[in-house]
């Protein structure tokens, strides 16, 4: 499959889970890929097991932090396509939820977002054509108890991803969101960690204790959300604008 052969293609928090899957996807597709995150090891080991891909450069940047990401993006050079999938979620009762894990949760999950795509998008305008992806969550869709700030920064971007997509309608570039839901990440990995702690329940109850949210009663895969990122940067989905797609089994209709 080649539909975005020499298109360059931007991932965050790709070196693994979701970023990693989405960025493999895109480069089957015949995207140059340029992954950035903030471990760099981690970044190469992706770039090496996806060498039978095509090309793939590694930059390691802090997306909260406004002149890191300005220099990444310009050592990266234009983009076509950017998915913002960096992010991280803490979770806490509300009452225990201070201004700094509140300004954490807003830092890397929408701020990021916010300066990754403003550096992306001036290329894309002047060129006419641009796909933007940000991975939000369900957590962006409805509300879930004990991540507060988590929910209000994953809204924020579903907001952003609206409002810019209005902007950009008639420039040739498309703003859209996918929202996984419980996913088998190292996110997942560490939410069940975090219960298994506070609740003494066995690893086991505490995945059935998340995956029945899921209509389909299982835990969304990578490769599921990297699919649909891919749908929404193929030529044939074009009119695709503003959309925020739920990949939860159901979870959100």
């Amino acid at each position: 499959m080649t539909a975005l052969a020499g298109k360059h293609a931007i991932v965050t928090g790709g070196g693994s889970g979701i970023g990693a899957s989405c960025a493999e996807a895109l480069a089957q597709a015949g995207a140059r890929i340029t992954l950035m995150g903030r471990d760099l090891a981690r970044l190469e080991a992706q770039r090496d097991a996806m060498r039978a891909n095509g090309d793939v450069a590694c930059i390691s940047v802090d997306v909260t932090n406004e002149a890191a990401v300005a220099e990444a993006f310009s050592r990266a050079g234009p983009a076509d396509i950017l998915v913002n999938n960096a992010g991280h979620a803490q979770a806490a009762p509300f009452t225990h939820t201070d201004a700094a894990l509140w300004q954490r949760m807003l830092d890397v999950n929408l701020t990021g977002v916010f300066l990754c795509t403003r550096a992306a998008l001036p290329s894309m305008l002047e060129r006419g054509y641009g796909r933007i992806v940000n991975v939000a969550s369900t957590a962006g869709q409805i509300g879930y108890a004990y991540v507060a700030a988590y929910c209000a920064a994953k809204h924020g971007v579903i907001g952003l991803t609206r409002a810019l997509a209005l902007e950009v309608a008639t420039k040739g570039v498309t703003v859209n969101a996918v929202c996984p839901g419980y996913t088998e990440t190292e996110l997942l990995r560490a939410s069940l960690d975090q219960i298994m702690s506070k609740t003494a329940r066995s690893e086991q109850d505490a995945r059935d204790a998340l995956v029945r949210n899921n209509p389909q009663r299982r835990f969304v895969q990578p490769e599921e959300v990297a699919s649909a990122v891919l749908w929404l940067c193929a030529p044939g989905s074009a009119a695709m604008n503003g959309q925020s797609i739920s990949v939860s089994g159901g979870e959100v209709t």
